[in-house]
């Protein structure tokens, strides 16, 4: 090894010295909540996970924009929590609805192909979008898939309306229609990066965590 490849690895940072970074401790906390929805989805307690991933949206949007006001990070620190956002976002977006479709469908076969069907949509999705990043007109093509949550959380308010079994394939119809839209050639806009989008996201979010708690009261 040369002793310039034996200094450029000394000058690397290590691994866990990015955890101290504020923005990446929100993509945490996130994926905390995100974990906490799986595991609430997979015991059937639906409510508890609607609040788990509420809050993962919640924290995936505050960490932009916690990072963009933040001064001194370096492009390290960027690319290191452009990069942590990614794998997160696949748990959060991809496979917590996958594992909600299934729980809820009583891991019934047929729920399988649906929940393939939002993972992979999720994951060309993000690959989509880590290869070529927003549109000239700094738009998503394709739905964001933030939005998957936001609309699943929306939709388990009028759970109690339908029998379990009638809700569970609206339920699989809307997941489907959303890996649709996250894979579609259409033209949406970036509301993570809208500080009112944000503050509107926050009144949504502290709403739907009364109501669900409330419901699990």
């Amino acid at each position: 090894m040369t002793p310039e490849k034996i200094e450029q690895e000394d000058l690397q940072p290590s691994i866990l010295s990015y955890v101290k970074d504020i923005p990446n401790l929100c993509s945490l906390a996130g994926l905390a909540c995100t974990v906490s929805a799986i595991y609430l989805s997979i015991l059937g307690v639906y409510y508890g996970a609607m609040i788990g991933m509420i809050w993962a949206v919640a924290f995936d949007w505050a960490d932009g924009l916690i990072a963009r006001r933040m001064t001194g990070r370096t492009g390290n620190d960027r690319i290191f929590g452009g990069q942590l956002d990614v794998v997160i976002d696949i748990v959060s977006y991809g496979v917590t609805p996958a594992v909600l479709l299934l729980s809820y469908g009583k891991f019934e076969p047929i729920f399988l192909v649906g929940a393939f069907t939002v993972l992979a949509a999720s994951a060309i999705r993000l690959s989509y979008f880590s290869t070529f990043g927003l549109s000239s007109d700094s738009k998503y093509t394709g739905l964001a898939l933030d939005n998957n949550s936001i609309v699943l959380v929306f939709l388990f308010l009028f759970d109690s309306i339908f029998s379990e079994t009638a809700f569970s394939f609206i339920l699989y119809a809307v997941c489907i229609l959303l890996a649709a839209l996250n894979v579609a050639q259409i033209k949406t806009p970036k509301f993570s990066g809208n500080p009112t989008s944000v503050y509107v996201l926050a009144i949504y979010t502290f709403s739907i965590t009364g109501i669900y708690a409330w419901r699990l009261l």
